[in-house]
């Protein structure tokens, strides 16, 4: 059995070796030369534009639908109801079997008889063109029943509140409390208890390229074919066939460039479920390119939680315990089909997460609003459990009079401790806190900051250090979705081929959204058979050509696609070296490949080509033994098998300065370590981090959908909801600290989040050091100059 010593994960000397090497991504050419192949790139015959009538109201009875004006408008071709598209295309309830209680409302593509929240797609026009399609939107006639909306989260169990779906009683969807310990008889003996309500505004991904989708129904055979922006093309397959009552091998998804996801593009939306159906109702392509507003008011939204919650202190310092309250609206429908009470769920698993502590209670409770529906997006719930764990540190460090730093040290989960279960019953493999404190504050310049933030106070000028402890979950098992239900893959494949001229390609079911796992899985495989990257072409996003899998999210990319693409590789190395050990009459342990030669291992000659060999065994096996296996390809899947999840951590340092006269915030400098394992593109996952960081930080200080009491959604365009811009933006300093899993032989655990996770803990902590010597401090997020004002009592 190969293992990480013997195929030199660790000799980046090796001139095989490109897994630990920088290498540039094999698509950026592609991408900035502008040849990307996007869904609205994708012109089909005969193809046909969609555009939606979208609810002006937040929950309306529809009373009537008239179309004929929008019929008659040049261009436009039919119109769709609900009801039309319900003969063909079978509702949704969006809840999993494992989250005992959990409940939601059928939903279909268009709705029936009630439009649940403002910007609801209610009826499609498709046209010729998108143009006349929206002609025909602005001729239909809608008659309206408005109907009290449900939208604050904190009144949705009151007695008399509107229950958005009176089937199901109330508007209660699920809830879960994780206890350890006697938190009651704890928290009354602890030295010191603080306690603070946090809260996180709703805020969305903002893709450079919007949800888009192209369906095609062929009448002839009976298929469906769908390019589509999407994460998960396997699970977007089986939906589109259960749903739409097919067989899954007559539905092909094709997801070539995407323009960004951060977790808005792994979920099932009605509209583009509607467009499916329509597709196959009329047997032509329709093609639907979700515009900004429709992003806004239909892309899914996260983040919209009050946290109260308190934290019992040891004179000492020592942690006792946690004791949580999680409320979350997810508006009026469950999301399909990964739930929408998977972020609350993250909440309670995380919370105290690097720290090692006895008592233990925290509840989060799902409720339903006429707002958007809320979902994963990038970093589930964990900024929110971070903030709230970090918060409480520092309010509880600055009661002791104790430095945060010395806290956290003191309390940390030792780095030898693993494996270890945390109390609501997360295992952890092996985290580095420890080490990870140590790195940052090699980085960290911290006496010269505090000497700098207290000179600066003399001067007025108010600057803080904020600090924040973070883990994250990556490389999920079926105990995610599959326990639950949901038919998601947890287990990726590859396969890896040698094509005649000594070229390698790989099929891979993760997909790319930009990140660059493309680039990282031709490290991968060039590595393991030992060719040039540059003679490595990867393929994803493509079910009928890629091995099934669950695509990319929750960070798997590299930890699960890389792990299939490596053992692929190495099993296609071995049948090379087979074949090559006959053609040279040597056993296959004594030769080796070497950037596309086969060579001798003892001494490093050079014996022959892949090239060579490539031409021998496609166009003359007749010279070969008859009976040599000759197979140049391979297929490997992967899934992890003995921890549920791959939990990295790391720790962020934030250095802002609060302009008290303004409220505005402007960030100085930031840091990062984290530990995600094996580290394949340092370059990359750098880009990842700092990527995941401006993220966090965007939500942190700016994003924010905005709505009105009567559900009235207020940032509808990039006027209003501001996003991070370079000009805002810190220099951000990455480190890193290495604990590879010991899952997988390449070790590797997941990057992508590890930013977002961190950040706006950081940053709360940092503005709340600003402003202490004020008696002031913010809680709520977005953390907008009214909030700071009315902080300090100016506003």
């Amino acid at each position: 059995m190969p293992t990480p010593a013997s195929i030199g994960l660790s000799r980046e000397d090796l001139p095989n070796s490109y897994i630990g090497r920088s290498v540039p991504r094999p698509n950026l050419p592609k991408l900035v030369q502008g040849r990307a192949t996007y869904t609205d790139d994708v012109v089909l015959p005969r193809m046909l534009h969609a555009a939606f009538l979208r609810s002006p109201h937040a929950h309306a009875r529809i009373l009537a639908i008239r179309t004929e004006a929008a019929l008659a408008v040049p261009g436009v071709v039919r119109v769709f109801t609900g009801a039309d598209l319900a003969k063909v295309c079978d509702p949704w309830v969006a809840v999993l079997d494992h989250l005992k209680g959990m409940k939601s409302a059928p939903q279909h593509p268009l709705p029936l008889e009630r439009a649940t929240w403002q910007g609801e797609a209610v009826v499609a026009v498709l046209a010729d063109t998108r143009a006349a399609a929206e002609d025909g939107v602005a001729a239909l006639e809608v008659d309206w029943d408005p109907l009290p909306a449900q939208t604050d989260m904190e009144t949705a169990l009151d007695a008399g509140t509107t229950v958005i779906h009176p089937e199901l009683g109330d508007n209660l969807v699920f809830t879960r409390t994780a206890t350890k310990g006697d938190v009651d008889a704890a928290f009354a003996a602890a030295h010191k208890v603080v306690e603070a309500t946090f809260v996180t505004g709703r805020h969305t991904g903002v893709t450079l390229e919007p949800r888009s989708i192209i369906a095609d129904y062929n009448r002839a055979d009976g298929t469906l074919t769908v390019h589509q922006a999407t994460q998960a093309p396997h699970m977007m397959q089986t939906v589109y066939a259960k749903h739409l009552r097919m067989e899954e091998g007559q539905v092909r998804v094709i997801c070539k460039d995407v323009g960004g996801s951060f977790g808005i593009k792994v979920h099932v939306y009605p509209d583009e479920v509607a467009v499916a159906a329509m597709a196959r109702i009329l047997g032509r392509p329709v093609k639907f390119i979700a515009d900004r507003f429709e992003s806004f008011a239909s892309d899914i939204h996260a983040r919209d939680h009050r946290i109260k919650a308190r934290m019992a202190v040891e004179a000492d310092g020592t942690i006792i315990g946690f004791d949580v309250d999680d409320l979350t609206g997810i508006g009026p429908y469950s999301v399909y089909p990964r739930t929408s009470a998977m972020e609350g769920n993250q909440v309670v698993n995380l919370v105290g997460g690097p720290y090692d502590f006895a008592h233990y209670r925290c509840t989060t409770r799902v409720v339903l609003q006429n707002k958007a529906p809320t979902c994963q997006y990038r970093a589930v719930g964990h900024p929110i459990a971070t903030a709230v764990t970090e918060g409480l540190v520092e309010m509880a460090a600055r009661a002791l009079g104790m430095d945060p730093i010395e806290l956290r040290r003191r309390n940390m989960i030792r780095d030898d401790a693993y494996p270890f279960t945390s109390p609501p019953g997360m295992r952890f493999e092996g985290l580095s806190h420890h080490a990870s404190l140590d790195k940052l504050l090699e980085m960290v310049p911290v006496a010269r900051i505090r000497a700098d933030q207290a000179e600066q106070r003399k001067k007025g000028v108010y600057r803080g250090l904020g600090f924040a402890a973070f883990i994250e979950l990556t490389n999920p098992s079926p105990f995610m979705y599959g326990i639950g239900g949901a038919r998601i893959s947890a287990q990726d494949g590859c396969t890896v081929r040698m094509d005649p001229d000594g070229s390698v390609v790989a099929s891979s079911g993760v997909t790319e959204q930009g990140q660059g796992t493309e680039a990282i899985l031709a490290q991968i495989v060039a590595h393991g058979v030992g060719v040039p990257v540059e003679r490595v072409k990867i393929i994803t996003g493509d079910t009928l050509n890629t091995p099934y899998g669950g695509g990319t999210w929750a960070c798997r990319g590299a930890g699960i696609g890389g792990e299939a693409a490596l053992q692929s590789a190495l099993a296609l190395k071995a049948q090379i070296l087979e074949v090559a050990g006959a053609m040279l009459q040597a056993p296959p342990e004594s030769l080796d490949i070497v950037m596309g030669h086969i060579t001798d291992r003892a001494t490093g000659a050079e014996r022959m080509t892949l090239h060579e060999l490539g031409r021998i065994v496609y166009f003359r096996g007749d010279t070969l033994p008859r009976d040599l296996p000759r197979e140049l390809v391979q297929t490997r899947h992967f899934i992890t098998k003995e921890y549920p999840f791959a939990f990295t951590n790391g720790i962020q340092a934030c250095w802002a300065e609060v302009d008290t006269d303004t409220g505005m915030v402007k960030l100085l400098e930031h840091w990062v370590v984290e530990d995600c394992g094996r580290v394949v593109n340092p370059l990359l996952v750098d880009e990842q981090v700092r990527g995941g960081v401006v993220q966090g930080l965007g939500g942190a200080l700016y994003e924010h959908c905005v709505y009105d009491e009567r559900g009235n959604l207020l940032t509808t365009t990039m006027a209003d909801y501001l996003v991070p811009m370079s000009a805002e933006m810190p220099d951000i300093h990455v480190g890193h600290v290495e604990t590879p899993t010991k899952e997988s032989l390449l070790g590797a655990k997941g990057a992508g989040e590890a930013g977002t996770a961190g950040a706006p803990g950081a940053l709360l902590n940092a503005i709340n050091d600003a402003l202490a010597p004020l008696g002031a401090q913010v809680l709520e997020q977005p953390f907008t100059p009214a909030r700071i004002l009315a902080a300090l009592g100016r506003f």
